[in-house]
């Protein structure tokens, strides 16, 4: 019985690293590498498969690199505007004013659930000034949300521009704690993210996320993030890509082509 006790303990040990975490398997993926390039970009997707405890990547150096979160910072955006109450329920109206923006879709009256899946940036800006420098920090603190910079002058635009960054290992993290009730945050917000990030449900998968489109080093820098539901398990991803040859017609659609390409890699 002590062997048996001492042997537990050994493979626990093995198993654990310095911050008393489970070891987690990395895997390289080069054809994840070589799809990319298929399409005239290059960065890094990076996927996680929990029941295995194992990351798959092409490039893990690119997957840990902080890069600024664009608008997959709407996803702590919209729980910080439903936990201080500053949104209500994702059928909250936003009001266009009839003044210009960059999209048309942008230029209507927009629910909370759809400005998040349109991604209004004035939308999100609006939030965020009503929020403030101080609950935002507070609220970004008790998400464990990192690398966030940013004062008076920057509270509407900072995941947009500027000095703040994280990367997608932390994006993982983060998407991960939200899925399975870590975050300090009611159930209700819980639930009212997991709907507005649906993207697509069918018999044998459902798939959550949220894009994201800024500038690296003046360079346009595409994100997917989300999760992937399927019968037996849940995978998390984080694709950031760079412009390299690639159109602007296209890019955007290669954000969420690449993930699905990559999983389909997976089985």
């Amino acid at each position: 019985m002590r062997k048996i006790f001492i042997l537990i303990n050994l493979v626990l040990f093995v198993n654990l690293n310095s911050h008393g975490q489970i070891k987690t398997n990395e895997v390289s993926k080069p054809e994840f590498g070589k799809f990319l390039d298929s399409l005239k970009v290059k960065g890094a997707i990076l996927i996680y498969d929990v029941k295995n405890n194992t990351y798959y990547s092409n490039d893990f150096a690119w997957a840990k690199m902080g890069i600024i979160p664009a608008s997959t910072f709407k996803i702590p955006n919209s729980i910080i505007a439903l936990e201080t109450g500053i949104i209500q329920n994702d059928s909250v109206i936003f009001k266009w004013n009839g003044e210009k923006r960059n999209f048309k879709k942008w230029e209507q009256d927009l629910t909370f659930k759809k400005a998040f899946q349109v991604s209004c940036v004035p939308c999100y800006q609006e939030i965020a000034r009503k929020v403030g420098v101080k609950r935002m920090k507070t609220y970004l603190k008790k998400l464990n949300y990192t690398g966030m910079v940013f004062d008076t002058l920057t509270i509407d635009n900072f995941w947009l521009q500027g000095k703040s960054k994280i990367s997608q290992m932390q994006q993982i993290d983060f998407l991960e704690r939200l899925y399975f009730s870590k975050l300090s945050i009611s159930k209700r917000t819980e639930n009212i993210m997991k709907n507005i990030m649906l993207i697509e449900k069918t018999k044998s998968y459902t798939l959550n996320g949220k894009t994201g489109w800024g500038m690296r080093n003046d360079v346009d820098n595409g994100w997917f993030l989300g999760y992937l539901e399927t019968n037996n398990s849940v995978y998390f991803f984080a694709t950031n890509v760079e412009m390299k040859d690639a159109t602007m017609e296209v890019f955007p659609a290669i954000r969420l082509n690449s993930t699905k390409e990559a999983f389909k890699k997976l089985n």
